[in-house]
């Protein structure tokens, strides 16, 4: 996971409300920082500059702050430059024409009756990021515009449920007096009841809020930080915000609360400070926007709580960053990342056939970053619900038997989601730690202060840091004795909390030359191509067998419709195959006196004798039996036979 760019009081400069109002118009209600200068003021007064010394873009600058208010320079009293670079913005600057100008009613530069028209976008812009440049600011919203039908106020299926049971009921048409009965105590209270629906179904005067994020960044910077603070907090801070008003109709009434007091301030004068902490102290949507703003601009949780009609809600966002770096940050660049664990171990699963990339791997350990009663006081409330007490016993470690693994992690990612606990390789005696190199030791003395308090019998933190270093050894080395082993632990635990140390690895780092995984290759074919040949050559002498065996069991028989001798070829067959003969039936000589045109056969003339002796012997009858003995036959087989007869004989035939 990349570092992300984040916010700063340098790239975030304010957050403001503005809200639409169906007769008067937009509004701008409120934001926060009070005092929010111009870019390039903000960059001279960060480095020390002397406002009377201006430079071009500074006079162009007070120029356009000077039409904003609406002094022009033809005007009969004009505003000075000198007046304007010495106004202190907090108080109230009147002119020697009498115009009065509100400190509160111009933010970074500009009029505020310019922003709410500019930052009261239509209904196209409805739950959808809307973004505006105001060189060389950026302005960033998430637009909640009231539903169609003009209401806020969404009805529970109860409520609706009774409401059109009261539709259905019939009236009496006569027109006289209703007919009076019985009435209880319930019945008395229906019609405030109904006039009370009748309010809330009013259409509300206010038709949209908006919750801007005005910013800063960088050329560079901007895509990434609008999406970022987009994605994690501004959506989500305003789908809060619509939660509470479409339920207890807070954010009119919270802005109608503001307005009033700023209108008040406005006539007696009022120091803007001093107006600013009367309003946060009274309005809990003012004190969520500052809560957003200081968190989120140094990068920790922001947990806003608003307080409606029907109680206290509270919801926390923030912008999720790594708990480790791989690498070293650049000089002068990632001063955010001091502190962070460096590390190369990914304690995500990288096996490809999971469904959840960043599955929590579990060969790793899950390390709090704060005491297990701090943990466990923050996941106390006021009522507690089962997961609730399932993460409090996860925490205590006694959720072995109780939680399924899936559960365990998703436990586990939680915490680390919300810095509440990191995942680290299992701490081990037989490893080996160093001082991390990414440590901040800016925060050495703090961080030797509290070491002394939460281990006041061990080392000082800067000698037992430079004894870890001097030799890396295994830590179970550095321990005295078996006995103090468990509080040497807790003492690893702690440095690896704070960034303090880093284990340290051995990494093998194999180089096969070209020529090597060349030669690798080449015989990897070769043996493939080898066991090919073998396999085709064995392939071959299996259906050479194969034919041979078919040859032998299966004698080939042929239509001797045509051929006189046809009959004794029958009997002949049946004689080879049971009786003594039977072995000569894979001989080949049958095929002959089948009409066979076997080359090996034809090329034997004694085969041919043989055959022809056989089939014109008056001994092979149909009379016959099958098994007369070859001894028999050998005579006539075997008889001396001149050329003559035997073309005699064929001739006869």
């Amino acid at each position: 996971m990349a570092y992300p760019v984040l916010p700063s009081p340098d790239n975030f400069l304010a957050v403001a409300l503005v809200i639409n109002r169906s007769r008067d118009g937009p509004r701008f209600v409120f934001h926060y920082p009070p005092h929010v200068l111009p870019p390039q003021a903000t960059a001279a007064a960060r480095d020390g500059d002397d406002l009377d010394d201006l430079d071009e873009e500074d006079e162009a600058l007070l120029h356009r702050v000077s039409h904003a208010v609406g002094l022009d320079a033809s005007s009969s009293s004009p505003l000075k430059e000198s007046e304007l670079s010495q106004w202190n913005h907090d108080d109230h600057l009147i002119t020697e024409s009498g115009t009065q100008i509100v400190p509160w009613e111009h933010v970074a530069g500009f009029p505020t009756k310019d922003l709410e028209n500019i930052l009261t976008p239509a209904r196209a812009y409805h739950k959808r990021l809307f973004q505006v440049s105001l060189d060389p600011l950026y302005c960033v919203s998430y637009p909640i515009h009231v539903p169609e039908n003009g209401v806020w106020r969404k009805k529970s299926k109860k409520q609706q449920k009774h409401r059109d049971h009261d539709d259905s009921v019939p009236t009496d048409t006569d027109g006289g007096p209703a007919r009076t009965s019985d009435k209880g105590p319930s019945d008395v209270d229906q019609p405030a009841v109904k006039t009370t629906e009748e309010a809330e179904d009013k259409k509300s005067s206010m038709t949209m809020f908006n919750l801007v994020f005005i910013l800063n960044p960088k050329k560079n910077e901007v895509a990434d930080l609008v999406d970022i603070l987009y994605t994690h907090i501004i959506k989500k801070v305003n789908k809060a915000y619509k939660y509470c008003q479409q339920r207890s109709d807070f954010i009119w009434k919270e802005s109608k609360k503001i307005l009033a007091l700023k209108d008040k301030g406005r006539e007696d004068k009022r120091k803007m400070s001093q107006l600013w902490d009367e309003i946060l102290s009274n309005s809990s949507l003012a004190a969520s926007m500052q809560d957003i703003y200081d968190a989120i601009s140094r990068n920790r949780i922001a947990a806003i709580q608003l307080e409606t009609i029907e109680g206290v809600v509270t919801h926390s966002v923030q912008i999720p960053v790594p708990f480790h770096v791989p690498d070293l940050p650049q000089d002068g660049q990632g001063e955010e990342q001091l502190g962070l664990w460096l590390t190369t171990a990914n304690s995500l699963q990288a096996d490809e056939s999971v469904e959840e990339p960043e599955y929590l791997d579990k060969t790793f350990a899950l390390l709090l970053m704060a005491e297990e009663k701090k943990v466990i006081n923050e996941l106390l409330g006021p009522e507690s619900d089962p997961t609730t007490q399932a993460m409090i016993e996860f925490v205590q470690q006694q959720a072995s038997s109780i939680l399924s693994p899936a559960q365990v992690r998703r436990f586990a990612e939680h915490f680390i989601f919300w810095r509440r606990a990191i995942a680290i390789p299992p701490l081990h005696g037989r490893d080996m730690y160093i001082v991390s190199p990414n440590c901040d030791l800016r925060r050495l003395p703090q961080a030797a202060s509290q070491w002394a308090r939460q281990f006041p019998l061990s080392p000082p933190l800067p000698n037992f840091l430079a004894e870890l270093s001097v030799a890396p050894r295994p830590y179970k080395l550095h321990c005295p004795s078996k006995a103090h082993r468990p509080l040497y632990m807790a003492m690893l635990a702690w440095l690896m909390r704070g960034g303090w140390v880093t284990q340290l690895c051995t990494f093998a780092y194999v180089v096969v030359w070209p020529e090597i995984i060349y030669e690798v290759e080449y015989e990897l074919e070769a043996e493939e191509i080898a066991r090919e040949k073998a396999k085709a050559q064995n392939r071959g002498r299996e259906e050479d067998q194969g034919h041979k065996h078919d040859d032998m069991l299966s004698p080939t028989t042929a239509d001797n419709s045509g051929d006189t001798g046809g009959s004794g070829n029958n009997v002949l067959a049946a004689a080879l195959s049971e009786g003594p003969l039977a072995g000569f039936a894979g001989s080949g000589f049958l095929s002959l006196t089948t009409d066979s045109t076997s080359a090996s056969d034809l090329d034997s003339p004694a085969a041919t004798l043989r055959d022809l002796s056989i089939a014109h012997s008056p001994i092979l009858s149909r009379a016959q039996p099958a098994s007369t003995p070859i001894n028999e036959f050998l005579p006539t087989l075997t008889s001396p036979m001149s050329t003559t007869s035997l073309s005699t004989l064929i001739l006869g035939t």
